[in-house]
């Protein structure tokens, strides 16, 4: 068991993906999707298609960072994904339509309780960014989150993407700090694996119930959300 106090004393700050943790991507983006289809005319179901949409992209993100053959930019993986994913529903688009798709990933709120919660545990700790988003989208979404964080960080710095070692090796190296003093909040199981193999400690953000899965690299907390968090460690 976590002994909670002895990480209080040893984190001095808290890195955050973005992308599903901090922001709402399948609720936002199923808005979008949704009001999208309507003019479509399509009635596939609008939070299925985001999905898929955002298997894909992370499928060509884990290709594009194994084949080790230069970083490919979010955004260009992102047209790509939405591209097959509305090729393979059969609606037809244009190069245009699936720009916008991935732009509106610029413009996603956080989740309600995020705000609150990000100003408390900011009271305490140096707050960051991770994101595999690329910097001139993280520098687009920051008006819309509505927090100042003290450092955002994208894997451009490291080129790769997370959850390559390299990418919280750079978080570390730019923050300044020993990786153990380092706490990894997400909502995804392969980012809490990633960051808590390099020897951050990790908090996973259980939003969904799931369950975490059998693995070496267990997190340290388990919450609901980050208001949660936010009581547990502010």
């Amino acid at each position: 068991m976590t002994d909670i106090e002895m990480l209080k004393r040893e984190v001095k700050a808290l890195v955050f993906d973005q992308y599903g943790t901090v922001v709402d991507m399948q609720g936002g983006l199923t808005d979008v999707v949704r009001e999208y289809f309507q003019e479509k005319g399509s009635d596939i179901d609008p939070s299925r298609f985001v999905t898929w949409w955002r298997r894909t992209h992370f499928e060509n993100s884990m290709i594009d960072s194994l084949c080790a053959r230069g970083h490919t930019p979010y955004r260009e993986i992102g047209h790509r994904a939405v591209d097959f994913t509305l090729e393979r529903a059969g609606i037809p688009h244009t190069s245009e339509e699936v720009q916008m798709l991935v732009s509106e990933i610029e413009k996603l709120k956080p989740f309600p309780e995020v705000p609150a919660a990000l100003e408390r545990l900011g009271a305490r700790y140096r707050m960051a960014i991770l994101s595999n988003g690329d910097r001139d989208m993280l520098e687009a979404a920051k008006p819309h989150i509505g927090f100042p964080f003290d450092d955002t960080i994208s894997v451009q710095e490291a080129g790769a993407f997370k959850p390559h070692v390299q990418t919280y090796e750079t978080a570390a190296s730019i923050l300044k700090l020993d990786r153990s003093s380092i706490l990894f909040v997400a909502n995804h199981t392969f980012d809490v694996v990633g960051a808590k193999s390099f020897g951050m400690r990790t908090a996973f953000i259980n939003r969904r119930h799931r369950p975490f899965g059998q693995t070496p690299h267990m997190p340290d907390i388990v919450v609901e959300n980050i208001g949660e968090l936010a009581e547990m460690v502010a």
